[in-house]
């Protein structure tokens, strides 16, 4: 099976040493997209990605920026389904265990706080893994 891709059109706006900033911009293609309801584009008009620097590109120039879809739903689990199981387990595990409500909603709250703190913490690791790269167009 080919590994398919996320693809966006963007446009360099600065280039480091070890980065090249590209700016996406959320164009009509985000419409029609399977991943626009899930993905944080459709909901953002210009977004700016780092990629590893390459030669050969320069200030000003059309790329396309590209992540592999397998990595993106990779992404939207972390973000949104993982969390959404960790509330929903805190709830009925609270509410199993015969707290008040307003406890069961402080407790989930507090484990959702605590998950993205971790993922905060090991954003590194996690940026490894999610390497966006650009192609000329």
């Amino acid at each position: 099976m080919v590994d398919e891709e996320i693809r966006h059109s963007g446009k360099i706006v600065d280039i480091n040493p070890s980065t090249i900033v590209v700016e996406i911009i959320a164009e009509e293609a985000c419409g029609s997209c399977s991943a626009a309801s899930l993905c944080g584009m459709s909901e953002v008009k210009k977004k700016l990605v780092e990629v590893p620097a390459t030669l050969g590109y320069e200030i000003g120039e059309e790329v396309w920026v590209l992540l592999k879809s397998t990595k993106g739903m990779k992404a939207v689990w972390l973000s949104y389904v993982l969390p959404l199981i960790l509330m929903m387990a805190a709830i009925l595990i609270l509410t199993g265990l015969g707290v008040s409500e307003l406890i069961c909603g402080i407790g989930a709250i507090g484990v959702i706080a605590l998950y993205y703190l971790l993922l905060f913490l090991f954003r590194k690791q996690v940026k490894k893994e999610y390497t966006f790269y650009i192609e000329k167009k």
